[in-house]
């Protein structure tokens, strides 16, 4: 009798120990709150309503219902190419375009409803930067699971995640869509002016300005730019080797870096983001955006003789920003949403838009960008093979065969491809790190990610990698399909038919692309005119700049190829003797595909 009573009282605390918040019952955006032993969805203006957000308002469902999936749209964008060929020749392009920033641009939340720092959105989500933005809150402590209340109470080690699914076996190129060895080192290079976690105060900790400043070129402080610069003519400080301008010595420009210890003093170069010295390909771009701020500098310095170094200087800069945009939507981006129709750049199709110019680096996007696939296990220079670990450290390279033959090489070359098990040994340490942090920050699982940007979560582990082996496996290892974490199901996901990425990758990555480079500040109606960038011969620049005139306008001799894709009739260097490419895009060897 004792027991029956004892039970009886105790059971109505034990259901409402359980955060009922825990199974994530708020759909459509909606925000779950925890109340004595229940819970409210509140729904506002999600477009919905009902107890967890589930029922849609009149215009929500004739929205729904017009709209095409995500998966539609890309099939669309990435055939009929006959169709995009007119469309990309007439006015109506404008539209379309207007159209598409709206759409990508209105998925992030701006300001940011949630930060690192809390669980829930206050005032320091807004007002302190040295956190990373998040786009969804992490899972609540007291969940039964480590994602809510799917999977199992223990997820599988990172280091066998690691091994088991993302390390690589044989490099697999992309010959999807023949992605170069130069756009995998963009991507490194670019990222690394806004991606830059504070790792000694924490994974969810940040130095960055939040924005495509070209802080990896001037330095992230003042200190450390005005180290960096002659305070002459508003240029920066550089050396001259056989008649070529390249990065001063770190000798003659003591700001912290990180070399090998095994580097000798008179191979480290001081470069604007500390770790730029790692990689030759990282050391090609620093050089070629050291020499075209001092290239840009001249042209002001001859049409403007009355300019003293600061404005010289910080027109240089502002014109170098609108370079580095312009090449990342109108080739980088472009080059990776496999779309034909051709995006552009023109900040003046959001002027009439309620639009904010301001920008918050978000945790995920961070994580979204580990794009370690892309690195091979040899590169290939004028005939030499270089291994990883010949590579590293190893800036001679780029002196022994010269900037010009390097950047072809690059361009020559086919990056790995996205996907399971193509992760170098060289990074798969880091691939296990980012696991490690992503439980840290206590990320949903990656089915509340696709929900959050409109995309069907997966119902089974083989819709999710189309693959029987791999789909067992990840089924033995998580238990359930919601269970899935964010990265890892990011770098298993099946990539989009002869495209480079997920399906995921484009609805998440997009957005968060489009919103940190249009809501930079040159793109807004205070700034977009000639006179922000010197006059009219620096805004041409800023609104002509193709990464091929970058470099062949800063090297010297010839210009080879430079692309973000190596042409269909370029025979690629390195590739596997005994890969063929398939029908759908992708590759086999001769022991398997």
């Amino acid at each position: 009798m004792n027991i029956v009573y004892i039970v009886f009282v105790l059971l109505p605390a034990i259901v409402v120990a359980e955060n009922p918040c825990c199974s994530f019952p708020c759909e459509n955006r909606g925000v779950c709150m925890r109340e004595g032993g229940g819970y409210t969805c509140d729904c506002t203006r999600t477009g919905y309503y009902g107890q967890n957000c589930e029922t849609p308002e009149f215009w929500t469902s004739v929205t729904a219902a017009l709209k095409p999936s995500p998966e539609t749209i890309t099939f669309l964008r990435s055939n009929f190419k006959w169709f995009w060929d007119v469309i990309n020749n007439i006015p109506i392009r404008n539209v379309l375009m207007r159209g598409l920033y709206i759409a990508v641009t209105g998925k992030v939340d701006s300001p940011p409803l949630y930060h690192t720092g809390h669980d829930y959105t206050t005032w320091d989500t807004y007002s302190d930067r040295t956190y990373y933005a998040r786009v969804l809150p992490p899972v609540p402590t007291d969940c039964p699971t480590p994602m809510g209340t799917k999977g199992r109470k223990e997820l599988p080690s990172p280091e066998y995640l690691a091994q088991t699914f993302l390390a690589r076996r044989k490099f697999i190129p992309d010959l999807r869509r023949r992605t170069s060895v130069l756009l995998g080192f963009a991507a490194q290079h670019f990222t690394h002016q806004f991606f830059k976690t504070d790792f000694e105060k924490g994974a969810g900790r940040t130095w960055s300005d939040h924005a495509v400043d070209m802080s990896h070129v001037y330095g992230h402080t003042a200190e450390r730019q005005r180290q960096l610069r002659t305070m002459q003519d508003g240029k920066l400080k550089h050396q001259w080797v056989d008649g070529q301008m390249y990065p001063p010595s770190l000798q003659d420009v003591p700001v912290h870096m990180n070399y090998h210890p095994d580097v000798p003093e008179e191979k480290r170069f001081a470069l604007g983001h500390e770790f730029f010295g790692m990689l030759p390909g990282l050391f090609v771009w620093a050089t070629v955006w050291l020499r075209e701020h001092n290239r840009v500098c001249d042209v002001m310095k001859e049409l403007h003789p009355d300019w003293d170094d600061e404005r010289l200087f910080q027109t240089a800069r502002l014109i170098l920003i609108g370079e580095t945009v312009k090449i990342i939507i109108e080739e980088y981006v472009q080059h990776l949403s496999g779309s034909n129709f051709q995006l552009f750049w023109d900040p003046e199709l959001m002027f009439e838009e309620k639009f904010q110019y301001q920008n918050r680096i978000t945790v995920e996007f961070n994580h979204l960008y580990h794009w370690h696939p892309l690195m091979p296990d040899q590169f290939h220079i004028n005939g030499t093979t270089y291994d990883m670990e010949e590579y590293l450290y190893n800036n001679d390279l780029v002196f022994k065969h010269g900037l010009n033959v390097t950047v072809d090489a690059m361009s020559r070359q086919i990056a790995g491809q996205f996907g399971p098990k193509n992760i170098g040994a060289v990074n798969l340490q880091v691939a296990v790190e980012t696991i490690k942090k992503g439980r840290e920050l206590r990320l949903q699982s990656l089915n509340e990610y696709r929900k959050r940007f409109d995309t069907p979560p997966y119902k089974t582990f083989q819709e999710l990698t189309g693959d029987e082996e791999l789909a067992a496996q990840l089924e033995e290892a998580y238990g359930d399909i919601d269970a899935v974490e964010m990265y890892v199901g990011w770098l298993i996901e099946k990539p989009v038919s002869g495209n480079v990425l997920s399906q995921m990758f484009l609805e998440m990555g997009s957005p968060f692309s489009f919103k940190g480079m249009l809501a930079n500040p040159i793109c807004s109606p205070g700034w977009w005119k000639p006179s922000t960038f010197g006059g009219e011969v620096g805004f041409n620049l800023v609104k002509t700049t193709t990464v091929r005139d970058l470099f062949c306008r800063n090297m010297n001799g010839p210009c080879g190829l430079v692309s973000f894709a190596v042409p269909e009739d370029v025979q690629p260097t390195g590739l596997p003797e005994d890969v063929e490419p398939t029908e759908e895009g992708g590759q086999c060897y001769k022991d398997g595909c």
